[in-house]
């Protein structure tokens, strides 16, 4: 059977065509992908995002874990609530996972991928073994991501006057608690769809009533599938896709995610090293064509500059610009142009950075 998240229910009731993610029975979409894609680039839009897994982490040693664990340095969190976007890096310099982390007043907060999720706390907990920590994982909680133009000021539209001085003051890529009778919801700026909003961890049997009341202030329920456009456009990485456990983040656009402190070991980073001296041989790069068709994962590219191919990792017609677009991993070689091998047919794109849509404007 499925697992389901405390909003199941209200899915099945709101229209959602439920699928299975990664083993959650989770909306694909409500009716239309196309308009809940414009929803959240034009207006407000908002999804399930229960399924996610997070885990605090506390001890005494819980700083040095995380420094040893993950490539980016959680020394850079100075204030409670800010948060970090790093991987998880396996002794090959591959991409365990991709997560946020937030410096909490107790300790640590990781959001991590649902579909990695028994790995990842495996790896965590092997991991914790040499250190003074404590790993809990946190099932109870629900998270509803609120993203668009006006997400941030429909969902003040439900808060009280102190909770809103709260989030109001938030800057991106931080987080805080409210306040009263919602003390136990964590609000952070952040999302996966490349326009501002808020992402809402809070107790799941309160997640119901958080749903119904955003639907009435006019936030679109959205499914799976406008969450992917979305951060195709805003050229956000999916795991699995642009990278994996054999995939380095040298490789998938990541590099600006490691940092090297002096003196400041962490798993996988001799592989990374060795690898940034010698210099790596693909890199990830966006793709747009302007022909009819949609360029999707797995077709081959073909680079006039190299005698290797590339291969998109993550391709969809692009409802924001009207035409396809797609991340693909190539030879470093690459110029501005390439060609995609479409069912035997040559196909020409451009190679452009690896964003193409960022609050709601082509970049």
């Amino acid at each position: 059977m499925l697992n389901q998240t405390p909003l199941h229910a209200v899915h099945q009731e709101m229209g959602g065509k439920l699928v299975d993610f990664s083993g959650w029975s989770m909306p694909v979409n409500y009716g239309s992908q196309i308009e809940e894609h414009h929803a959240v680039r034009r207006d407000a839009g908002m999804f399930d995002v229960s399924h996610m897994t997070v885990v605090d982490v506390r001890g005494a040693d819980a700083k040095v874990f995380l420094q040893y664990l993950l490539a980016n340095d959680v020394e850079k969190l100075k204030a409670n609530g800010k948060a970090l976007y790093s991987a998880m890096l396996n002794e090959r310099g591959g991409v365990i996972d991709d997560l946020i982390v937030y410096l909490m007043d107790w300790g640590y907060r990781l959001v991590v991928n649902c579909g990695t999720r028994a790995k990842d706390l495996a790896w965590i907990e092997l991991q914790a073994k040499n250190f003074q920590v404590e790993v809990q994982e946190r099932p109870e909680l629900a998270m509803i991501a609120v993203q668009g133009p006006n997400a941030r000021q429909k969902f003040h539209s439900l808060l009280s006057a102190e909770d809103v001085a709260v989030v109001d003051a938030l800057s991106v890529f931080s987080g805080a608690y409210l306040t009263g009778a919602r003390s136990e919801w964590f609000v952070a700026r952040t999302g996966y769809t490349g326009e501002d909003g808020y992402e809402v961890m809070l107790p799941e049997a309160e997640a119901e009533n958080l749903w119904r009341s955003l639907v009435n202030a006019g936030v679109r329920p959205c499914g799976l599938g406008a969450r992917d456009t979305l951060r195709l456009e805003a050229g956000m990485n999916l795991y699995g896709h642009e990278m994996n456990d054999e995939v380095s983040p040298l490789v998938a656009n990541m590099a600006w995610t490691i940092a090297w402190t002096e003196g400041r070991d962490f798993i996988g980073r001799a592989v990374l090293e060795k690898a940034k001296a010698e210099g790596v041989r693909d890199k990830l790069v966006g793709l747009v064509m302007h022909e009819r068709g949609v360029l999707r994962d797995g077709y081959p590219v073909l680079v006039a500059e190299s005698d290797r191919q590339g291969v998109i990792t993550s391709g969809s017609f692009s409802p924001t610009l009207g035409y396809s677009i797609a991340l693909a991993r190539v030879p470093v070689e690459v110029g501005s142009s390439a060609k995609v091998l479409i069912r035997g047919k040559e196909v020409q794109v451009d190679v452009v950075k690896p964003n193409f849509v960022r609050n709601g404007k082509p970049v």
